[in-house]
């Protein structure tokens, strides 16, 4: 399986309401072909930031599958104003670790 890991900076005083979208969110992005599962954890330190972790089948799953979909467009609605930078967003190969 692929990784996807994006760090989200979400604006302050927004996070009840990035975490409530999140989980409008959350189904739109489970029904995509490739899906593997997803988990979203904020840090500790800085009470803004989240850690996104979704896996996938394979990379196009993510970037030509959901992202080309219009459930992606929903997505975006939902969360992307929440972001303060935008994310970065990266792809991680299966773990050599066996």
């Amino acid at each position: 399986m692929i990784l996807e890991a994006a760090h989200l900076t979400i604006k302050p005083g927004r996070e009840a309401a990035f975490e409530a979208a999140m989980q409008q969110a959350r189904p739109l992005i489970e029904a995509s072909a490739g899906f593997g599962g997803i988990e979203v954890r904020r840090c500790i330190e800085r009470p803004s930031g989240y850690l996104l972790l979704v896996w996938w089948e394979a990379m196009e799953d993510h970037t030509a599958g959901f992202r080309g979909s219009g459930r992606y467009e929903q997505w975006r609605t939902l969360l992307h104003d929440f972001y303060d930078p935008f994310p970065t967003v990266e792809h991680f190969a299966p773990s050599f670790l066996g």
